[in-house]
């Protein structure tokens, strides 16, 4: 049986992604399709980073062809990040195509570890990341990723990030003294975080991790509605203490119109660093059911377990200094969840409406 092109196309339109779970795309700039002699060679452009070689997506690419009597010969994936919608009235930033914030209702859960191993994966993963680090009271970026020393300013007006561990980063740290306290009011903490996002030169990022400050107090709040988000991923530990202020969060984020992409359990069981015995020392699937009861995604659950936290006190959090480690693996898998669902949002239609200025009469 021969086929011509738009037959492959209209057959390999069905093809459901077992990560979106939703069909392939098949424009012409989506889905590359070129003759090899009996065969025919595949490019599928996809929205989010390659994880893991896409393995169970190509045998469904190969079984659609074989359906139609046609024989695939290279099935190839490219990754293409797009820019997603953020809040109404705000804008993307022309240089980071999607910023997400990762958010608790409360301190000690692991937030900022949590943060930074996904950032970190998402790298690993081929994407161009940054972090913000937003907690202006208790800055953690610089000493997780290693790094010391203040920005540096090539028109005495913007700042370079720094770089660790192929990650663009700026935090508040970088620019107080190693034992200041930050003892700021709201207004000026808030000036001080859009001013550090805005006035970093970032380079084409795909993505941006935030690290945002614990609670949902008006800090949190001005956040959420000054910075341009694609969405919002809840860390939480099973706890039901944790879990309260986990949905006062989400609840913030969507009164401000930003969608949750997901919920992380962390501290989900202790690991046992002697025996290895798993122990839910915080209850159990606590997380889980909380993303169940507000209808969101379940990115995945993260042990308590010693070497997380020694890693990333070290400086090389899990994802470097352990990529084949179980707890890098759990960082890799989430982090490719997030961004699945972030290729699922809207996409930017910002550059199609009309600038609102307003002018002084």
């Amino acid at each position: 049986m021969s086929a011509n092109i738009l037959d492959i196309r209209e057959a390999l339109s069905k093809v459901i992604d077992p990560d979106t779970r939703k069909t392939l795309p098949v424009t012409e700039s989506e889905l590359q399709i070129r003759p090899a002699g009996d065969a025919y060679d595949i490019t599928v452009t996809l929205g989010y980073p390659l994880f893991n070689g896409q393995d169970e997506l190509r045998g469904r690419i190969c079984d659609a062809l074989a359906a139609r009597g046609v024989r695939a010969g290279a099935v190839d994936f490219v990754s293409a990040i797009r820019t997603h919608a953020v809040q109404r009235g705000l804008r993307p930033l022309d240089s980071v195509r999607n910023i997400i914030a990762v958010a608790s209702g409360k301190g000690g859960v692991g937030k900022s570890t949590t943060a930074v191993n996904l950032a970190l994966a998402l790298h690993a993963q081929g994407a161009r990341v940054g972090l913000l680090d937003a907690d202006i009271y208790g800055p953690s970026v610089p000493i997780m990723l290693g790094l010391s020393g203040k920005p540096k300013s090539v028109d005495g007006k913007s700042m370079e990030p720094l770089i660790g561990h192929g990650l663009q980063a700026n935090s508040i740290g970088f620019l107080m003294d190693d034992d200041g306290p930050a003892i700021w009011r709201g207004p000026m903490v808030t000036q001080a975080l859009t001013q550090l996002l805005s006035l970093t030169n970032w380079h084409d990022l795909d993505y941006m991790i935030v690290d945002m400050p614990p609670g949902t107090g008006d800090i949190a709040l001005t956040m959420a509605q000054k910075v341009p988000l694609t969405g919002a991923v809840i860390v939480t530990t099973p706890q039901d203490l944790a879990l309260a202020d986990a949905r006062k969060g989400l609840v913030m984020f969507q009164k401000v119109d930003v969608p949750v992409l997901g919920i992380v359990e962390n501290m989900s069981v202790h690991i046992c660093s002697n025996c290895g015995h798993a122990e839910p020392i915080f209850g159990q699937d606590g997380g889980r059911q909380l993303a169940a009861a507000y209808n969101l995604p379940w990115l995945g659950a993260l042990p308590l377990q010693i070497d997380i936290r020694s890693e990333t006190d070290s400086g090389r959090p899990s994802v470097v200094a352990s990529p084949e480690g179980a707890a890098a693996k759990l960082y890799q898998e989430i982090a490719h969840r997030l961004a699945v669902h972030v290729a699922g949002q809207p996409l930017d239609d910002s550059g199609s409406r009309p600038r609102v200025v307003a002018r002084k009469t």
